[in-house]
């Protein structure tokens, strides 16, 4: 499939009509797993975020914005201005969080336009070559890999580190020195100084991977005052610890620029990803983090562009993650493509007018496929529809349970009206079906994105759990025992495999399947990792799939495998 074509003779920047104001810098903030409840202005009395308390105040807002239950399909929808299931990045592991190489990102976009885009923090849309953000159009890039750190993707000696981690810059790994969110802010500060003092535009893309789990190593002062706060829950107390030192971060953020006279012409863009990972508060609404009710998928949406924007709160009509592409898009100057599912809310956060009626479907669940009514909601106008059948399970066919809600009255969904009014819930329904229709592709189109063998850009591969499709899942919880990834080999080697595994009984061979070929050798006693090769591959489309074999038991997957060219 070509990627999807945009004309950089299209790219039309303000800065090219002698009237307008030079086009905007951009930093888009985003949390993971904060929730809508987790701030003062919100209503909070629990957490302290008087920097994005601050923020909010002079801000443009969007009353109601909606995300995704869980982060990667929300990554996908900002990154392309279109629904994840069109992306093939619906889900969180297991091949689903890659997003489809053949999209156009904004990053790609803003890039074309002039601008240098950098990334500090959480991908999650592929940690290999042709899914990685420098792939995607990231001139900058330090992340961590996978969903989160703490992950089967953790980079070897950085396993589960917030505190002096280790992150892959531009691809190379680095071992940091502090606190990860510190780090993603100091480097977006450092880079938006290079890029000021070059005289060129930026976009900068500061997707924080707190406060996700896990919660061990977290900065200490905040921690201290929480747990002072709250003895009696530790697990609140070091989200809340996270929270404010992202808001924190948030005041150094706005400070510097404020000091360099950047901030009248920086569009600042701040959210969440999902609901809160805990079930706490979420203002008068219901639900957390993986549910489709309205405490589940909503989150604040701020606008900070003083040369433009006026603070207001836009309390008429809703957005979604996937109208932050052309709302940016817009506030740039830049052309959108003409395949997108968003709209621009310029208009909406620049003269407060009331958004248009559509309809909306937000859905996500786990499988390897979209299925029909799976885990949904649809939102039109005051009314939405939703069928919560669970985000962790993996139907074929999903029961109907259907709920409606009247949300300009009952904000809070406490009061089903589907049986009341069966023919609304029919018609809303049926929008979604053919919703369903035109964005979900036939299921034997719904195969991954393969990481590549012998790309130039990337000649060392990490095959982790995150990105393998799960054949064997008992005995590791979510990440399966076994698992095969999909590759396309472009060079057949010589390659060398490093195997790593965890737990007892060691294996005693190995066996390396790709395609039609395999490879096998036995695994000395006594060693925690193993090299296999020299391997020649097949070129092409291949499944890639490594068997531990015990000497009692089924064969288990490995932990993780490198892959490096021998010799080349």
């Amino acid at each position: 499939m070509p990627r999807r074509p945009f004309s950089v003779a299209a790219v039309l920047l303000l800065a090219g009509c002698a009237d307008s104001p030079p086009p905007p810098d951009v930093i888009v903030i985003m949390t993971d797993d904060q929730g809508i409840g987790d701030f003062g202005f919100l209503g909070s009395t629990q957490v302290e975020t008087p920097h994005l308390d601050a923020l909010a105040a002079g801000s443009a807002r969007l009353a109601q914005f909606y995300v995704h239950p869980v982060c990667a399909p929300t990554r996908a929808a900002l990154m392309t201005g279109r629904y994840p299931q069109r992306t093939r990045a619906f889900d969180t592991y297991v091949g689903r969080a890659l997003l489809e190489p053949e999209e156009t990102t904004i990053a790609e976009l803003l890039k074309a336009a002039g601008y240098a885009t950098g990334i500090f923090g959480k991908w999650h849309l592929g940690d290999c070559a042709p899914m990685r953000p420098q792939d995607q159009g990231f001139d900058f890039a330090l992340v961590h890999r996978g969903g989160g750190i703490g992950q089967p993707s953790d980079p070897p000696g950085g396993e589960g580190r917030y505190t002096d981690p280790v992150l892959l810059k531009n691809g190379e790994r680095v071992e940091w020195k502090g606190y990860c969110t510190d780090l993603y802010f100091e480097a977006a500060l450092e880079w938006i100084a290079q890029q000021r003092a070059a005289g060129k535009p930026y976009f900068a893309y500061l997707p924080t991977n707190a406060p996700h789990g896990p919660f061990r190593d977290l900065p200490a002062a905040w921690l201290a005052h929480y747990l002072e706060r709250f003895p009696a829950d530790d697990r609140l107390a070091r989200i809340f610890a996270m929270i404010s030192n992202v808001d924190e971060n948030v005041g150094r953020l706005v400070a510097a620029l404020a000091q360099a006279g950047a901030l009248d012409n920086t569009l600042v863009v701040f959210l969440v990803d999902n609901g809160p990972n805990t079930r706490r508060f979420v203002g008068e609404l219901r639900g957390m983090k993986t549910e489709v009710h309205e405490g589940g998928v909503r989150s604040p949406l701020l606008a900070h562009w003083p040369a433009r924007l006026q603070p207001r709160l836009v309390q008429a009509g809703y957005g979604a993650n996937i109208d932050l592409l052309p709302t940016i898009l817009e506030a740039c100057g830049v052309e959108a493509p003409g395949d997108l599912d968003g709209r621009s809310l310029l208009p909406a956060l620049e003269h407060g007018a009331a958004l248009a009626e559509r309809a909306l479907v937000v859905q996500a669940h786990r499988g390897d496929r979209p299925v029909r009514h799976h885990h949904f909601l649809l939102r039109r106008g005051r009314f939405k529809l939703v069928n919560p059948s669970g985000f962790g399970k993996q139907l074929e066919t999903a029961p109907l349970a259907l709920e409606l809600y009247d949300l300009l009255d009952d904000p809070g969904e406490a009061h089903d009206l589907a049986a009341a009014r069966p023919e609304l819930v029919a018609e809303l329904l049926a929008e979604y079906d053919a919703w369903f229709d035109s964005t979900c592709a036939p299921e034997g189109e719904y195969l991954p994105p393969p990481i590549h063998f012998g790309d130039p850009a990337e000649r060392v591969v990490a095959f982790t759990r995150q990105d393998w499709r799960r054949s064997r899942s008992e005995g590791d919880g979510n990440w399966g025992e076994q698992g095969v990834w999909r590759v396309r080999v472009l060079e057949t080697g010589p390659w060398g495999f490093t195997l790593r595994w965890r737990g007892e009984p060691a294996p005693v061979r190995a066996v390396l399947h790709c395609g039609p070929f395999e490879f096998a050798a036995e695994v000395p006693p006594g060693v925690g990792t193993f090299e296999l090769g020299p391997v020649e591959l097949p070129l092409g489309a291949h499944e890639l799939r490594v068997d531990l074999h015990r000497t009692t038991g089924a064969a288990i997957g490995p932990y993780q495998v490198l892959a490096r060219p021998i010799g080349g």
